[in-house]
């Protein structure tokens, strides 16, 4: 269950809010964030009970069971109410400071005056506390009930102010002086500071949420349905599952759906954060909120609401940003008691200094400074300000955390494991090797194995499709198995299958041939028409084009990489070698891949990638678990991290970025902890006799605010991660000879760019350059050889 809290203002208070919601019996977990003002339930406590519980604590609370409720900046009556605050400490200001100690001019009635300068501040001060009245009513209703806060420090601070300073004017009316002693203007001023600062928060606060409202802001309004054969516009919430919608060229798609008619060109980088636009056709699936770019197309739907897969990106980074990261824990637990401590310390402060100074004076104004300057909001603030902003930097990059938790642990881990089937590799066989003894042979092959639905039979199809082969007229087709098949080609048997069933002698050549390709983990086919031999066709699960490289990388940073596999050991330890893993695992069953990383648990932190079912065991056992965006839902569903894009490359950024944000984290707490550790002692004079270091209240509140702006701040840094900094100098210049054109220009850039190794290619076929940047190895040798085989001239 979701829940929007209204009347929170620091880490007391979510802290206050958790403890009365988790004492109701039934709940199971719950997470208050301070920045979203969100809280989330699990367990079997009603709804009405938790609310009671929430009221009862003397806060707000209201039903979010969507979870997008974001909280925008934008100028309202707070903020007028500010503006009027200024003004009238201006003028508070230039009756106590200007007059005081400048000499400002006064009105003949008030000249020598001093009572009726008091005055004046003392109304134009309670104007200021009348309008900021909300941190009196929530700050004096948590005293009441113990639930202590920020607004109970700055109420305490204020108001004792104000109340000690008409204490002082009802003594000047009887004739005494206290006309330098008053403090009417740190009544109002504190306020006014405060005020600016939770202003000038909420703005940074804002900012962090940008991600999340950019993908809200994505969300499609209306479809274009066939109803009744007609093409007709509807709101979105209209539309059922399995209507039929159309997508005209630079239109939105509406809703996630399924291509039953035309072609077109997708651009789906508002999801999966890849620039490269997709081909898609009919039977290929298309998401709500991404970018027709050419073709008309006619789909059906598949998904509607929650159900949605930009829905789902939504849900999944917005209840990452409700939940807590464990480091987080520490912080709410000072928060708990900090502000009781806080309130001890400044009477404290207060009753030691009137000791010392025999000064009511200057110890009043000591214990205020502690109220004021003590700040529990960057406590806070520090862990879920870091959460948000790396969660949404990580949604923008197709990486999907999950929850706080998985965002810091992330950030620990030190192995890595990875699936093969899938995941290092395409999933899907491909042809690699045609050895051929008759030209015709991918056409004979294709003939005979069009029948077939076998996966390695697929991949001769396809690769014979490509080429734009048309098979032979076949007859008698016969699947033996365990064997091969066979069929018939104008009376002549053609076969397909092991060495044994196409009756090829055992020649030494042919087999060299076999242990060969199998060492390279390679299934070998061999097709013969009426016994004799055709050739042999090799097919193996090819490796994306990124696993070499991402690999290379997380070895590179001090990471322990290994690979677990179903596959025979042979094939396993051949692609890890090629890979680059030295640690293989191969022939596991999906209990034992759950098995092997608890054991692996005990040398560290361990994160599982993988996509399929029998991964979703292992995904469970991990510390942390990623899933490939293309794989099961079984596996997603299993997952901490999904990886959109289904870019191993990711996996690399998601560490990185998990890493930057503990760092933030880190560093937030840090200054959440300094910045306390310091104030108070400065604040109550700790300082004084020793460096003649002071403050007063007014520059305490300025103080305070500041402290909880520069955690926001902080936060907001992780939006300038470089994802590629570590290899911005990995650049190499090529000069080419032979480019006279732009054509020929476009064409080395493109030949570049093809290669996983390159990031980006600047051709100029007037200077005869290629300059590339790189992410990876790229030698001399194979530069040249790829150049000149397109007639070029490396020189």
């Amino acid at each position: 269950m979701k829940f929007n809290i209204t009347g929170m203002s620091c880490a007391a208070c979510s802290a206050r809010v958790e403890k009365a919601v988790t004492s109701i019996e039934g709940v199971s977990f719950c997470s208050v964030n301070l920045l979203t003002n969100s809280m989330i339930v699990e367990g079997t406590a009603t709804k009405e009970s938790i609310i009671d519980a929430v009221v009862t604590a003397g806060y707000g609370v209201s039903d979010n069971e969507n979870g997008e409720k974001i909280n925008n900046f934008r100028v309202n009556k707070g903020t007028i109410r500010l503006i009027l605050s200024i003004i009238f400490v201006i003028i508070i200001m230039y009756f106590s400071m200007g007059v005081n100690m400048l000499s400002f001019p006064l009105p003949s009635f008030l000249r020598n005056n001093n009572v009726g300068v008091a005055v004046i501040q003392m109304v134009f001060a309670l104007i200021v506390m009348i309008l900021n009245k909300k941190f009196f009513i929530n700050g004096f209703k948590g005293l009441l009930k113990a639930n202590f806060n920020m607004d109970t420090l700055v109420s305490i601070g204020s108001g004792a102010s104000f109340i000690y300073s008409v204490y002082l004017l009802f003594r000047m009316t009887k004739g005494e002086n206290h006309i330098h002693n008053l403090y009417f203007e740190s009544a109002a001023m504190i306020l006014a500071l405060i005020s600016v600062g939770k202003l000038l928060e909420e703005y940074s606060k804002g900012k962090t949420t940008n991600a999340i409202k950019s993908l809200l802001e994505l969300k499609p309004q209306k479809a274009t349905v066939i109803k009744n054969g007609v093409e007709t516009v509807v709101p979105i919430e209209d539309v059922n599952v399995n209507d039929i919608f159309v997508v005209k060229p630079g239109e939105n798609i509406s809703i996630d759906g399924i291509i039953i008619e035309g072609n077109t060109v997708i651009d789906e980088s508002m999801l999966t954060g890849e620039s490269i636009h997709n081909e898609k056709g009919v039977n290929d699936k298309v998401f709500g909120a991404t970018i027709n770019k050419s073709g008309y197309i006619k789909c059906r739907v598949t998904n509607v609401g929650e159900d949605t897969v930009l829905s789902k990106i939504i849900k999944t980074v917005t209840d990452a940003t409700a939940t807590k990261a464990p480091i987080a824990k520490t912080a709410d637990k000072v928060a708990g008691i900090f502000v009781p401590a806080v309130i001890i310390i400044a009477l404290i402060t207060g009753i030691c200094w009137f000791i010392i100074e025999n000064n009511f004076s200057i110890a009043f104004e000591r214990a205020i400074s502690v109220l004021v300057i003590s700040c529990p909001c960057s406590l806070g603030l520090a862990t879920p300000v870091a959460i948000m902003v790396g969660s949404g930097v990580g949604a923008k990059k197709g990486i999907l955390f999950k929850s706080a938790a998985a965002l810091e642990e992330a950030g620990r881990v030190n192995t890595i494991v990875f699936d093969k089937t899938g995941t290092l590799t395409n999933g899907t066989p491909n042809v690699t090797d045609i050895i051929s003894k008759d030209k015709n042979l991918l056409k004979y092959a294709y003939s005979v194995e069009k029948m077939s639905e076998h996966p390695l039979a697929v991949a001769i199809n396809n690769e014979a499709k490509n080429q734009n082969i048309t098979p032979y007229n076949t007859t008698d087709f016969v699947n033996h198995i365990g064997k091969g098949i066979s069929c018939k080609i104008d009376d002549k048997v053609l076969r397909a299958g092991n060495l044994q069933f196409v009756n090829i002698p055992n020649e030494k050549e042919i087999e060299d041939l076999t242990k060969e390709l199998s060492q390279q983990g390679k299934t070998v086919l061999y097709f013969s028409l009426n016994n004799e031999y055709l050739g042999a066709i090799a097919v193996a699960d090819t490796l994306k084009d990124d696993s070499k490289s991402t690999v290379k990388k997380l070895k590179k940073h001090g990471y322990n990489v290994y690979m677990l596999t179903g596959d025979n050991e042979l094939t396993a330890k051949r692609i890890a070698e090629n890979i680059g893993i030295d640690n293989v695992y191969a022939k596991v069953l999906p209990d034992e891949k759950a098995e092997i990383i608890k054991k692996l648990k005990q040398k560290g932190k361990v994160v599982m990638v993988g996509d399929g079912i029998n991964d979703a065991p292992a995904l469970a056992v991990a510390d942390v678990s990623m899933a490939i965006g293309k794989g099961t839902d079984i596996a997603i569903n299993s997952a901490d991290i999904v990886l959109m894009n289904s870019n191993l490359t990711d996996v690399y950024n998601a560490l990185f970025l998990s890493k930057k944000a503990l760092k933030n984290i880190k560093e937030n707490l840090f200054w959440a902890f300094f910045y306390n550790s310091i104030g108070i002692p400065l604040a109550s004079g700790v300082f004084t006799s020793l460096l003649g270091w002071q403050l007063n209240p007014m520059i305490a509140a300025a103080a305070m605010s500041l402290s909880s702006i520069c955690v926001v701040f902080n936060a907001l840094r992780l939006n300038f991660i470089n994802f590629n900094k570590e290899i911005k100098d990995m650049k190499k210049t090529v000069k080419i000879s032979g480019m006279m054109c732009p054509h020929c220009e476009a064409r080395v850039k493109k030949l570049f760019e093809s290669l996983p190794q390159v990031l980006e290619a600047e051709v100029s076929h007037k200077n005869g350059t290629a300059i590339i940047t790189l992410n990876d190895e790229l030698t001399d040798d194979e530069i040249k050889t790829l150049i000149e085989n397109e007639g070029y001239k490396v020189i």
